[in-house]
């Protein structure tokens, strides 16, 4: 059948099993926009107050959902606003498709107005990216982008598409999308080896991350673990992969891990790395990560073999599958000293929280009560610095796809665009955001967003009226130095969210914490919660940078 550009978009988007798409119109994408117009009825288009809120909220989407999100933004400051999103998705491995307008093929490379080379701009934080200049490829290089974003080591890929080819005429002839096939990579040897290594060790341990989640491996991830009962660290990215009840969690490894997992690592005699890329935030001091250990690592990407550690063992593959035969090839196993010794260490290194105050809530207080109020299938979205720290400290998850944030770029800013995306690809579940003052100023015009579509979103503010988390490295690192981190604005975060058409409240302290939390969660609606935490309440455990266990901070003056 004849149709447009804009045409054969929306029907590749429904052949891709798209339903909903975040953007912003402009000009470059006026015929897109038409063609979202009279495909309404079978493409939802959630209108974002910035591109880069668009942007986070197809993350979001992915995230909760493992589908592959959509955004659309037109050409010049439109493209470039999705900068930001594109590479936080990329850094965490989240599969997005970024379809961005530019000017006719007669004005590029012109310095036309709003032209800009996006393909040139967002090359080194995309897995791959295309300019269509002429219709006849457009709806092969649409078919072949998802493709890209949803195979292997999943991730973002942009579409670029001049006005012109929008609009121009073509043959579309739909195409059932081929099915994602993931090769095990490695063959019987590499499972053996790594079979002979599990098999003889004493004090094993899982290092997990969000390749996990990725994969939707969480369940095979657990029948190994119990099989070789071994305990499990995870990352921030791993949190949901694996129950947080369950006897053989440690809670999170790295700089704000616990003391446990830390002095697993140190003591150890292995390693099993699953979907995890030894960042620098979990390894430290590489040369003295998990020194007494063999390393054993599961991962699709070939590049993160001995990428960042030296390892001695690997498989490559999907990691449903490679869990599932590494499982079949281990023996049984049981290393019930090993665990007594973890669970000696848990209780040893609990850190001292501050004291109860009149003036001031207190983070972990305002997380538990959240915790109490909410299910296990309900969405955490986080934005980042010490609040997301705290979060992924003390909040229980038990179900992958129920935890959102931004390891990888560490994007402030990030959380309520993202928690559009979740709350808009889950309506039935309560979505909580978990963001600080900080990052609650960046992308505040979100909350637009949140009111025009009625979507009841928790905004709990962590708001100690400082950057808090380069305050806490200032307060460490640089002599109590306090540059640009104590900003106090004077933002009545109450009257902002009525401002928007949101309900506000506020907590003082301790004592109104679980009557305002009850309020705030006893009806389907948004609401923004002003938590006055003390600006002096730090992150703790805390390993600095480039440091081992040994060197752990637990306590502050």
């Amino acid at each position: 059948m004849k149709l447009n550009g804009s045409e054969i978009i929306a029907e590749c988007l429904l052949e891709q099993g798209v339903d909903t798409v975040f953007g912003y119109p402009g000009g470059a994408v006026l015929n897109i926009y038409d063609a979202l117009y009279k495909y309404s009825d079978r493409i939802t288009h959630v209108l974002s107050s910035h591109e880069q809120g668009a942007a986070h909220a197809a993350d979001g989407y992915a995230r909760t959902t493992g589908k592959c999100g959509v955004v659309i933004a037109t050409s010049g400051p439109g493209a470039t606003n999705l900068i930001t999103g594109i590479a936080t998705a990329y850094m965490d491995s989240i599969p997005m498709v970024a379809i961005t307008g530019n000017v006719t093929n007669d004005l590029l490379a012109r310095d036309s107005f709003q032209e800009v080379d996006i393909c040139g701009i967002s090359m080194p934080i995309t897995k791959h990216n295309f300019i269509v200049k002429n219709v006849k490829d457009l709806a092969n290089v649409i078919r072949k982008a998802f493709r890209i974003a949803m195979s292997g080591r999943k991730g973002p890929v942009l579409i670029d598409i001049p006005k012109d080819v929008t609009g121009a005429i073509y043959d579309y002839e739909p195409v059932k999308p081929e099915t994602i096939v993931n090769p095990v990579l490695s063959d019987d040897k590499n499972f053996e080896d790594a079979a002979a290594i599990i098999n003889a060790s004493k004090r094993p341990m899982i290092y997990m991350g969000g390749g996990v989640v990725s994969a939707d491996a969480e369940k095979e991830l657990l029948e190994f673990a119990e099989k070789t009962d071994c305990p499990v660290a995870t990352s921030v990215m791993g949190l949901g992969g694996f129950p947080s009840s369950h006897r053989l969690f440690m809670g999170t490894i790295g700089m704000h891990g616990g003391y446990e997992t830390g002095k697993a690592t140190d003591n150890c005699d292995l390693i099993i790395t699953v979907g995890a890329r030894f960042s620098d935030r979990v390894a430290g001091d590489r040369e003295k990560f998990g020194k007494d250990a063999k390393i054993i690592q599961l991962d699709i990407d070939r590049a993160e073999i001995n990428k960042n550690v030296k390892i001695d063992a690997y498989v490559l593959g999907d990691l449903k599958d490679t869990l599932r035969i590494l499982t079949d090839t281990v023996s049984p196993a049981e290393h019930k000293e090993w665990n007594e010794q973890l669970s000696e260490w848990a209780k040893k290194g609990s850190v001292t929280e501050t004291p109860k105050s009149d003036e001031y809530a207190h983070p972990y207080h305002i997380i538990e009560a959240v915790r109490s109020l909410t299910k296990d299938s309900d969405i955490i979205v986080t934005d980042v610095g010490q609040h997301q720290m705290w979060v992924s400290q003390k909040y229980r998850f038990e179900n992958p796809r129920t935890w959102c944030t931004s390891g990888g770029l560490g994007t402030m800013g990030y959380g309520l665009g993202a928690a559009v995306g979740a709350a808009t690809a889950h309506p039935d579940k309560t979505v909580v955001l978990f963001t600080g003052d900080g990052s609650f100023h960046m992308n505040l015009n979100e909350l637009a967003t949140v009111c025009s579509y009625d979507l009841p979103i928790k905004i709990i503010v962590l708001n100690n009226t400082v950057l808090g988390m380069v305050r806490q490295w200032q307060k460490l690192f640089y002599g109590r130095r306090f540059s640009q981190t104590d900003p106090h604005r004077k933002t009545d975060f109450v009257k902002l969210a009525e401002a928007f058409g949101i309900r506000g409240m506020r907590i003082h302290n301790d004592d109104d914490a679980e009557e305002v939390l009850k309020n705030a969660f006893s009806d389907c609606k948004a609401v923004v919660i002003d938590c006055r935490i003390s600006p002096d309440e730090n992150v703790l455990p805390m390993i600095p940078p480039g440091k081992t266990v040994d060197e752990m901070i637990t306590e502050m003056e």
